[in-house]
């Protein structure tokens, strides 16, 4: 949350003095007969004059007044529409809030942080009394920006405590904006952890569970699964405790209800004891892959691949339980410098190429990371398919340098440095089931690197391809009644890496592009819908209706539209995105 500030000078400029003639001798020339020429009347140069300064005083007018309506004025004003003759202030007390990628941002002068309960309830019992919205928004990690609104926002960092840990049934109570590095960090002395982990550890804990997020492995299901009670305030009921024995209907459709049926206050989480893993990454190609799935889906705790588009390189990466190991040698064989060397001297070769300052960047280049370096290759041409494939060239080298095992808690395993600035989109589509994968998940990838490779798409790496198990919650892109039933999630991407506007909007617009052609021509094949967090909401009227339509035939909308007309009538939780998704 930052506040900008700008002030705004008019300039005019001033008029020439006009020139006091002269007294010359005239000199004779022929005068030349021309119309316009002809000598005018004492009147007709009265006349003259007036509509020249008339028309001097309109020059102005219309300059002074073209000036004020379209100067560019700073962030903070762009919600301020100009009035003539008024002046139109800075607002000292706006906000302005955007997601992490940067690619969705509001301007807002309401942003509450309630630090207890009952100021978060008198929060949203004012907001319903005046009809104003509050959207309940997390961290600000949704690539979408889905928690984001103009007309105000409600966020909870404030409301961070652990409030009970019951260590005998491995449970904790908290408030739901504690973000997960902060409870994995106090569940440490109590001997517990979180069951799984997405890819990163800032998300609050009530944003994590409204968006349906996941980590990964077919035997363990997204983080909603692992709720085992919630409280709600919401704007028309009050608070609600809800569970699988309290309000079971609402509970299953709450657990997952993207922020639209209530204020996520508390909630209580099933934990697993603390536990050290070990990870093994190597290094296959996609018939070794195919060979060996279903056994890797069933033994191994945690897995994932990352696919490289443009070469036949997947990196697997497997995590088991430290037990399950025996006499490991889990020495690397090759060091850091040695698995970066391939990137560093493609930077080099890349500068040079680029600019001409490569001594400059010489230093820089050896403290940077792996995600680091990609980002600075990427940027040197972001949208150039030889050059993006170059780069997973690269990438692909670096992580034959890096195979090997690593041990360390669960929590610092699993997670993932996903990179900078980035456009994403992920979808979720059933595979089966773990004893009988249907291995549509590499028929999903397989299609999907053929059509980057006949589309010619400047596709980075990796694309990354996780596995879970099915969820109760009615609206999390994985739900199924069927105990059994997998599901693989699968994330295109690429990278903003630099701050560049004409960059940004080259790469955005080849990003949509992808987006689009893995929509059109695979989502419906392997019934894959988007996660909530990463859906963009389509600009034109029938793509939109479309998508309403599609939503429809995976999700009970009708049932989450009548539950949030009980609970939130006048829409106060709402925001643009979940106002076009379910209308």
């Amino acid at each position: 949350m930052f506040r900008l500030t700008a002030r705004v000078a008019l300039r005019s400029s001033p008029f020439l003095p006009r020139c006091t003639p002269t007294t010359l001798n005239p000199i004779p020339s022929p005068t030349p007969h021309l119309p316009f020429l002809r000598p005018l009347s004492s009147s007709g140069a009265s006349d003259a004059e007036l509509r020249k300064y008339a028309g001097y005083f309109v020059l102005i007018f219309g300059c002074g007044a073209a000036t004020y309506y379209s100067f560019p004025f700073s962030a903070d004003a762009k919600h301020k529409k100009a009035q003539i003759f008024r002046y139109a202030p800075l607002s000292d007390d706006l906000h302005t809030v955007s997601n992490w990628s940067g690619t969705h941002e509001v301007h807002t002068r309401v942003f509450l942080q309630p630090e207890t309960l009952a100021d978060l309830e008198a929060a949203v019992r004012d907001a319903q009394q005046s009809c104003r919205r509050i959207r309940p928004v997390g961290s600000g990690l949704s690539p979408n920006g889905l928690g984001l609104a103009k007309s105000g926002m409600v966020n909870l960092a404030l409301m961070d405590k652990v409030l009970e840990v019951d260590r005998e049934a491995k449970r904790v109570t908290v408030q739901a904006g504690i973000r997960v590095s902060q409870l994995v960090d106090a569940l440490k002395e109590h001997g517990l952890t979180l069951q799984n982990f997405a890819s990163i550890r800032e998300q609050q804990i009530g944003g994590i569970l409204q968006v349906g997020a996941h980590g990964t492995g077919a035997r363990l299901p997204p983080i909603d699964e692992q709720v085992i009670s919630m409280k709600l305030v919401t704007p028309m009921k009050g608070t609600i405790e809800v569970s699988k024995e309290k309000n079971p209907e609402l509970f299953f459709l709450s657990r997952c209800g993207l922020g639209g049926l209530g204020v996520v206050a508390e909630v209580t989480i099933q934990c697993v004891d603390r536990h050290e893993l070990v990870e093994h990454t190597f290094v296959c190609n996609a018939s070794e892959i195919r060979k060996n799935h279903k056994k890797w889906l069933a033994e191994n705790k945690h897995i994932k691949y990352l696919w490289i588009p443009y070469t036949d390189a997947v990196v697997v990466v497997q995590c088991n339980p430290l037990s399950k190991w025996k006499n490991q040698n889990f020495k690397r064989k090759y060091g850091k410098d040695e698995a970066l060397k391939h990137i560093r001297d493609l930077y080099r070769d890349s500068l040079r190429k680029y600019r001409t300052d490569v001594a400059n960047d010489e230093q820089d280049i050896n403290q940077l990371s792996f995600t680091e370096l990609r980002d600075k290759l990427l940027a040197l041409d972001p949208v150039n398919k030889d050059h993006v494939m170059k780069v997973n060239q690269a990438e692909a080298e670096y992580w034959k340098k890096s195979e090997g095992y690593r041990v360390g808690w669960s929590d610092e395993i699993l997670g993932f440095d996903c990179g900078g600035q980035q456009w994403v989109s992920e979808t979720c589509f059933p595979a089966g089931t773990l004893k009988m994968p249907n291995m549509k998940d590499l028929d999903y990838i397989e299609a999907l690197k053929q059509l980057i490779e006949q589309e010619d798409i400047p596709a980075p790496a990796p694309i990354e391809q996780r596995w879970t198990a099915c969820s109760k919650s009615l609206m999390s892109p994985a739900s199924s009644s069927e105990e059994d039933d997998i599901f693989s999630w699968v994330g295109i991407i690429m990278y903003l890496p630099t701050i560049d506007a004409r960059q940004r909007k080259e790469i955005t617009e080849e990003f949509f592009n992808y987006r689009y052609l893995t929509q059109t021509r695979l989502w419906d094949e392997y019934s894959a819908y988007e996660h909530w967090a990463k859906i963009e909401v389509p600009k034109g009227k029938e793509e939109l209706v479309a998508l309403q339509e599609r939503l429809r035939k995976r999700f009970p909308v009708d049932t989450y539209n009548k539950v949030r007309r009980e609970l939130d009538p006048n829409r106060i939780l709402s925001n643009a995105v979940l106002e076009k998704l379910f209308p």
